[in-house]
């Protein structure tokens, strides 16, 4: 299957040009309703992790402390310009999120919007997601996903050859995901065609004992 680092590192930089005139429009509201899932304080840490072109930007709050990475330069130039004309101090970084560079316990929120169903290892992106979280911190996750439920089926894993070279892993489910990377689901809601785009809001689990 054609999905790594250096692939989704070659193609977001060929889409940057285009990214914001597909996905500017078509996840405006989904990327608002999981922000709103989030418990805002003053003064918090927050990581964007794929943050893109900065899509998220007009939905956060402006008294926090804003970081950025991407896996692609082409796009972070595109989140600087847009921050820089929103007013905002944004941190941004190339950064692979399957291994950030920042301390534990470093955030005080990780957001990952459609992120989990392009990266290669979507476990080990999660279990950096939760190192770099503080103990009582936040995940707000928005994608696409395969019903908890069931796993996909053949015809689904047939397609998803396809699309997860051109676009996104189209059989990745949440709910084992994040609970299986440590994490307490506290919301889920279906934002976008149905119940394929969710987003969920989780913290750490408890360490055991």
């Amino acid at each position: 299957m054609l999905n790594t680092t250096a692939w989704n590192r070659l193609r977001y930089g060929l889409y940057a040009p285009l990214y914001d005139h597909v996905a500017e429009r078509a996840f405006r509201q989904a990327r608002r309703q999981a922000m709103a899932q989030v418990h805002w304080r003053p003064g918090m840490r927050v990581l964007l992790v794929g943050a893109g072109t900065g899509l998220d930007l007009p939905w956060l709050p402006r008294d926090i402390e804003l970081h950025a990475t991407d896996l692609s330069p082409a796009m972070l130039q595109r989140l600087a310009a847009r921050a820089e004309a929103m007013g905002r101090d944004v941190e941004s970084e190339v950064m692979d999120a399957e291994d950030l560079h920042y301390p534990d316990g470093h955030f005080d929120v990780v957001v990952m919007h459609l992120i989990l169903a392009v990266m290669p290892d979507p476990a080990r992106g999660l279990a950096e997601a939760r190192r770099v979280l503080a103990a009582h911190g936040q995940l707000c996750v928005m994608d696409k996903f395969q019903a908890d439920e069931r796993p996909a089926g053949a015809g689904r894993r047939a397609l998803n050859l396809v699309t997860s070279a051109i676009a996104t892993d189209i059989t990745r489910q949440a709910r084992p995901l994040l609970e299986g990377a440590g994490f307490v689901i506290e919301a889920d809601r279906p934002v976008l065609m149905g119940s394929l785009f969710r987003a969920l809001l989780a913290r750490k689990a408890a360490a055991p004992g």
